[in-house]
């Protein structure tokens, strides 16, 4: 199975659109997106200093645009993504990326919506100085309880022995002049302590627009960077979207989910390499590929073709209700014939962390139960088929 995965904030360097500029189309479909984000991508992705591009109202279009732009040269037609993409994920505002290319939201809906948060987050970070630095080595359970003593946030657990602290500047002086044992603390680079009780006033603004906003369910399984789940409501997908602004990563929890999914190939897109150097830590025997340049498609060719399969493409999502996790699986009291109205819940699944609840989104007749109770299933994994019908 073949995965596609988006990166964050923090991914873009300067110039690394450069080499893209020589493809057929590519700065013209950039300049498109420049003008529905109101701001000139090409520049910026080109010749902008790091000063410019670390500026959250700008890397945040920045890289939402780049990841866009940039599919259409793995895949000439979106269907074509559609039909051998077995699952999508991204890192922070690279769920974004991922969402419009799962097809949730249009590319222009997606540019318009990484632009308000870029500038609100950006807005926010402006009331109180902040920041991130990343914790490496230590044991969890030491470095967790240290960021707790010291008022911080994890506000990203990439795996890796990696997590990321994010809180006012004086918590983080007080972290690195005290750090967990045997760990590192790296300050990062970043203007603000996103994903924190910080961003508030951005996740207050975006949820506005969000309520003017129409969806689509995904069209390939989308992995949740807040808790691993997959996703397959494109209302819950936008709703996570604007809540993640202030809610911690869990990349860690997005790569066992796609590892748990028989994920044998990620290609990660500009701009790229960040999630692929996590990849190679924490999930062993999958090929890792960072799409970094043109001279890198080949390779993704070769990788579409080796792990992308048009038999994965799930079914749509009106005829089943799948797995948003892995875990055993209680199911209800549901036989054939039955009829199951939208929003009912018609199992749960047990991890070793929560339950989550399995709805059926769209309601239907019950056909058949693809699993028994009891049952260790999948993250996305097929549970109830319905037969669609009007109720």
């Amino acid at each position: 199975m073949l995965a596609i995965v988006c990166p964050g904030q923090g991914s873009q360097t300067p110039g690394f659109l450069a080499p893209w500029l020589e493809l057929p189309g590519f700065q013209d479909r950039l300049n498109w997106l420049s003008a529905v984000a109101a701001m000139d991508l090409v520049e910026h992705g080109t010749t902008s200093d790091a000063d410019t591009i670390k500026d959250t109202a700008v890397a945040q279009p920045l890289i939402v645009g780049a990841g866009l732009v940039s599919l259409l040269a793995l895949f000439s037609h979106p269907a074509d993504g559609f039909r051998l993409v077995g699952a999508g994920a991204g890192h922070s505002v690279g769920e974004i990326t991922a969402a419009s290319a799962a097809g949730v939201l249009s590319a222009e809906q997606a540019m318009v919506f990484v632009r308000e948060r870029g500038k609100g987050m950006a807005a926010a970070s402006a009331v109180l100085p902040t920041g991130m630095a990343a914790v490496v080595g230590g044991t969890e359970d030491d470095v967790l309880s240290v960021l707790d003593k010291h008022g911080l946030t994890p506000a990203n657990r990439n795996g890796g022995g990696q997590i990321v602290a994010a809180g006012t500047m004086e918590q983080l002086d007080a972290l690195k002049a005290d750090p967990p044992a045997k760990a590192r603390v790296i300050p990062l680079q970043v203007a603000g302590a996103f994903h924190t009780e910080h961003m508030g006033s951005a996740v207050e603004q975006l949820g506005g627009y969000a309520r003017a906003m129409s969806t689509h369910d995904p069209r390939v399984a989308l992995v949740s960077n807040k808790d691993g789940q997959v996703v397959h409501s494109g209302v819950d997908v936008l709703r996570r979207l604007v809540t993640q602004v202030s809610s911690p990563v869990r990349w860690d929890l997005t790569m066992e989910t796609l590892v748990g999914m028989g994920v044998t190939g990620i290609i990660e897109i500009p701009p790229a390499g960040t999630l692929v150097g996590l990849a190679k830590r924490d999930m062993p025997g999958v090929e890792a590929l960072a799409l970094k340049s043109p001279d890198d498609l080949d390779a993704a060719h070769r990788m579409i073709r080796e792990h992308g399969d048009p038999q994965q493409a799930m079914d749509p999502t009106w005829r089943l209700v799948i797995s948003p996790a892995k875990g055993t699986v209680t199911i209800a009291d549901l036989t054939a014939g039955e009829d199951v109205r939208p929003g009912t819940e018609i199992a749960t699944v047990n991890t070793l962390r929560d339950s989550y609840p399995v709805s059926a989104l769209h309601g239907g007749q019950v056909l058949e139960w693809l699993v028994d109770d009891g049952d260790p299933v999948a993250p996305g994994q097929p549970i109830l088929r319905l037969y669609p019908t009007e109720l």
